[in-house]
């Protein structure tokens, strides 16, 4: 099984651990962790349809439900501290969520990692969005979303009636991001239906390091 050591610094990989793996992490986490090879980002498995119920306490300990924010479009990004290109990730997802906001679309962050790392993280690296933090819970998140094996960071999105459009697997980019949130502003104009979205995402975000819906 594959455990991912605490604090550890992967530039450039997208670190990958099967949800067994990364329970034995948690459970474990004072072992010393073997090598991590290079590997392929992951596609999910089986999606759903639409946004599952994720209910996880938020940087102040309070439960939060994705419910929370229906009638909103979602960016929800699965994420850890020990992650680079998660990391990576954030300056751009603060942005997106700064521009969004007033156009009916939220970024959440859900940290799949340890409470006191995330909160210590976050006194260093401001994120202007709405994090979740869960252990065992946010493995459980992301296996509702379809994903049984983890590729860190994931990011699924959904139109504002919580339909899931795409999850992109691995390190997001701002003009994938806006390619995917132009479509669905297109469908909850009613310009175009959910399927067309779908396959748009599919025919245009080519690149053959991302997965998709």
């Amino acid at each position: 099984m594959l455990k991912l050591p605490r604090g550890a610094q992967w530039a450039g990989l997208l670190v990958v651990a099967t949800l067994a793996g990364l329970g034995a992490y948690l459970a474990s986490r004072d072992q010393l962790a073997p090598e991590v090879p290079p590997v392929e980002p992951i596609r999910p498995s089986i999606i759903p349809e639409r946004r599952p119920e994720i209910t996880l306490a938020d940087r102040d300990g309070k439960l939060r439900s994705l419910s929370e924010w229906d009638g909103k479009a979602l960016v929800i990004n699965f994420w850890a501290t020990w992650c680079a290109p998660c990391r990576r990730e954030i300056p751009m997802l603060n942005a997106l969520a700064s521009e969004n906001r007033d156009r009916g679309v939220e970024v959440i962050g859900i940290a799949v990692d340890f409470r006191e790392d995330v909160l210590q993280y976050l006194q260093k690296m401001p994120i202007d969005y709405t994090v979740l933090i869960g252990e065992q819970e946010g493995m459980d998140a992301a296996r509702a979303f379809g994903v049984d094996t983890i590729g860190l960071p994931f990011t699924a999105f959904t139109d504002s009636k919580g339909r899931i459009a795409t999850i992109q697997v691995g390190e997001l980019h701002r003009p994938q991001a806006e390619v995917i949130l132009a479509l669905i502003r297109e469908v909850d104009s009613g310009i175009i239906d959910m399927a067309t979205a779908r396959a748009q995402i599919r025919e245009r975000l080519t690149d053959p390091g991302q997965s998709g819906f």
